[in-house]
């Protein structure tokens, strides 16, 4: 397509833009360009195009919303746009209006089953990925009616038992509401399940209500129809919900009507709407007699053909696979157990960061998110991403999601080793190649050491983690760039010796660059903290630079460079004990707060704990985090309601408080709470896969023997590494058995 080139375009661009008074594009993105340091890639063309349609559909709630403030909407909307409530923001010149303030929905599913709706903070329940939503309202003869999305306060749990669910309570003036949402499996078919129950003080109806909206704004429905025996809909002629009782009454409504709940007192009813604008709603309406409780059930089909490969008894194999954590601090154990069930449920075969705005796949997003499925015990779940691998391998080597992402062939030769370790297998033949070319890929990539800039020999400029800032020479790149070249050395250590050493000692000339470049740094900056980049200040984007220490260890805990880093970040980018990343998400970052809790266990600054329950705090009563956290209502303003990669750092977090790996040595409960300790029930953790092998760690205290710590293990080759345990307050001990345990004493003040 190079005769593009030749056409007069941009002449063209510019001449109808002038034509019509508007400013000149291509001058404006030459501006916006001298902001970012010149790169062969802009911002990557998938995070455009998702971009657009974000804000495409911010522009037609703009249209829609505002201008109909009378219509029953989500709770981001009733609250953001009510000018008495903390979360309301001012419309004015805002081209498009989109959910700033409580982006928070959690998943639910089956495992293995790639369609995952999702459940809003008053229980919407959105079946299908991006599309028209369900929910329910109690209608009393007289007065107000119950409407969840409108009330301040209600009940939401995540329910692990069994099948995983959400259940929502609403309560109003003698009238309560729950709502129950889970995805069964019927006949091999996955159905999503709305379970309703509802009382009343007064007789009414419980109204199932159609909505053409969900947790991003208005999504369309054209057409709805009641079947004959008025016990379902056929919604778009392609979808179908259905009920397992008959309506009573039944009204349907278009845009140009007004919201159907404006018409839930007509006498004459509807079967059947048609709307050209795509705002159809309908309510279905069941009979509510005085102080009895009802009940009615909800069935969306998710799929219309059988999956053989999904299980009946799934959530109970998974559950069997994992490792478990027992400890007495009830908010921690949710967490982590909702940790897990959010990795079972976003991995059917790619690794997903997210239900909804995320339900794509990043290299980045995947590495952590695979790591936390092997430390989890997750290990099929594992090998069945990395198979994904491969296929996106360009010819020339690169692993490509996105481009202009320098980081992903570090990231993915990374965590090839940590599943090779943490199996104890040989990495195959089949691998071979991929990760030989993405190795030397990462070798060509590097620039010239000449001439002598801050730059030379790193990575070129990129858009990186895109949390970082614009496009740059982002250390975050190079780190994971010497990281992937140490994992190809060790990969090839068993099979092929000059390919071990080429890998090497490219890594080790990739590191003389980056101490070089830092060592310029700290000399500009006079500090050893690391910037994002060679030319950047002290700003939150160093949180990147953070990558040294955690998660790829390539520095010693201790260094320098990563403390001072920290003490920066601590002192002038933490909101309420979190880190506040004030580029693009601005907002409180769960996985990036987790980020620098453990650069400071691995130094064993006890601070670590101050962060962990920061961010325990900040999940949602399903146990969840959105990708940013809005600091005033506590809501999500950025990125997916439900955050996988948070989820992943939260186990990974827990992990390394009770087992994680310093080069040969095994750390053994070191971030674990003293608060934990006391005459109850022992804590445990396992069994945990290691680099080692696999390892269950338990500690018990009583009155007699105090703390004992006690583990059993399976090592790869029958070989017990050194460990050292070193619980918090204690004296720390060294040991090397496969099976063991130590009585600690406590240390001096």
């Amino acid at each position: 397509m190079t005769w593009l080139k030749w056409l007069p375009w941009r002449y063209v661009v510019r001449y109808v833009a002038h034509k019509h008074g508007f400013i000149d594009p291509i001058a404006l993105l030459a501006r916006l360009h001298n902001f970012a340091q010149p790169s062969e890639v802009g911002e990557p063309i998938e995070l455009l195009r998702a971009g657009v349609v974000f804000h495409a559909r911010g522009l037609i709630n703009s249209r829609v919303i505002q201008h109909n403030l009378d219509w029953v909407w989500p709770y981001w909307i009733e609250r953001q746009f009510d000018p008495y409530d903390v979360s309301f923001i001012p419309r004015a010149f805002s081209i498009t209006h989109i959910n700033l303030t409580h982006r928070n929905w959690t998943a639910i599913g089956w495992p293995d089953c790639p369609e995952l709706p999702i459940v809003d903070p008053r229980g919407l329940l959105t079946p299908f990925l991006d599309g028209w939503s369900l929910d329910a309202w109690i209608m009393p003869q007289q007065g107000e009616y119950l409407l969840p999305s409108r009330a301040l306060q209600c009940q939401q749990q995540l329910r692990m038992a069994g099948d995983i669910s959400i259940s929502t309570e609403t309560v109003l003036q003698g009238m309560t509401l729950v709502t129950q949402a889970s995805v069964e499996l019927e006949d091999g078919i996955a159905v999503c399940k709305l379970r309703l129950r509802a009382k009343s003080d007064q007789q009414g109806y419980l109204v199932l209500a159609l909505r053409p909206q969900n947790p991003e704004g208005i999504s369309f429905i054209h057409r709805v129809r009641l079947n004959s025996e008025r016990t379902a809909w056929q919604v778009d002629d392609n979808k179908r919900v259905e009920f397992s009782r008959k309506a009573e009454r039944h009204h349907v409504s278009t845009y140009r009507q007004g919201d159907v709940y404006i018409h839930l007192n007509d006498a004459q009813e509807q079967t059947d709407g048609v709307c050209d604008v795509g705002m159809v709603t309908a309510a279905a309406l069941f009979a509510l007699p005085a102080d009895e409780w009802q009940e009615l059930e909800v069935s969306v089909p998710l799929t219309t053909e059988r999956n053989e490969q999904l299980q009946t008894d799934a959530w109970r194999q998974e559950q069997q696979k994992t490792c478990k954590l027992t400890c007495p601090d009830a908010h921690y154990q949710f967490l982590y157990d909702a940790a897990v069930t959010s990795l079972i449920l976003h991995s059917p075969e790619d690794v997903y960061p997210g239900p909804y705005t995320y339900k794509r796949f990043w290299f980045r997003d995947a590495a952590f998110i695979i790591h936390a499925l092997l430390c989890a015990g997750l290990t099929e779940r594992a090998e069945r991403a990395l198979n994904q691998f491969p296929p996106r391998q360009t010819l020339l080597g690169y692993f490509r999601s996105q481009e202009g992402e320098w980081d992903a062939n570090g990231e993915v030769l990374w965590i090839l080793k940590r599943y090779f370790e943490m199996t104890g297998r040989k990495m195959p033949a089949d691998w071979h190649g991929p990760v030989q070319s993405g190795a030397r890929w990462i070798s060509r990539k590097r620039l010239s050491d000449k001439p002598d800039t801050p730059h030379a020999g790193l990575l070129p400029p990129g858009f990186s983690a895109e949390h970082l800032g614009p496009n740059d020479y982002y250390y975050w790149d190079d780190f994971w760039g010497v990281a992937g070249l140490q994992a190809a050395s060790t990969l090839f250590a068993s099979t092929d010796l000059q390919q071990q050493h080429e890998f090497a000692q490219a890594a080790t000339s990739f590191s003389a660059a980056i101490d070089k470049s830092l060592a310029q740094c700290a000399q500009r900056l006079k500090r050893p903290g690391m910037p994002a980049s060679p030319y950047r200040r002290l700003d939150a984007g160093a949180i990147g630079s953070l990558a040294a220490g955690y998660p790829v260890q390539l520095w010693a805990p201790d260094d320098p460079r990563l403390l001072d880093t920290v003490e920066f970040l601590l002192q002038r980018c933490f909101v309420k004990d979190a880190f506040y990343q004030d580029m693009i998400h601005s907002g409180l970052n769960a996985y990036l707060t987790l980020h620098v809790a453990q650069v400071l266990l691995r130094a064993k600054d006890p601070r670590y704990l101050t962060l962990m329950d920061a961010v325990a705090a900040l999940a949602s009563p399903t146990g969840q985090w959105p990708e940013a956290i809005h600091p005033a209502t506590g809501g999500g303003c950025m990125g997916d309601g439900h955050h996988v990669w948070a989820a992943a750092e939260w186990l990974l977090m827990i992990r390394n408080c009770f087992v994680r790996e310093e080069g040969q040595t095994l750390v053994l409960c070191g971030g674990v709470p003293q608060r934990w300790l006391g005459p109850q029930t022992p804590v445990y953790f396992g069994p945990a896969p290691t680099s080692f092998g696999s390892i269950s760690v338990e500690i018990t205290v009583s009155a007699e023997s105090g703390v004992l710590v006690k583990w059993q293990a399976d090592w790869h080759n029958g070989s017990a590494p050194v460990m050292e345990i070193t619980l918090p307050g204690y004296v720390a001990v060294t040991a090397q058995a496969a099976t063991g345990a130590v009585t600690l004493s406590k240390q001096e003040a």
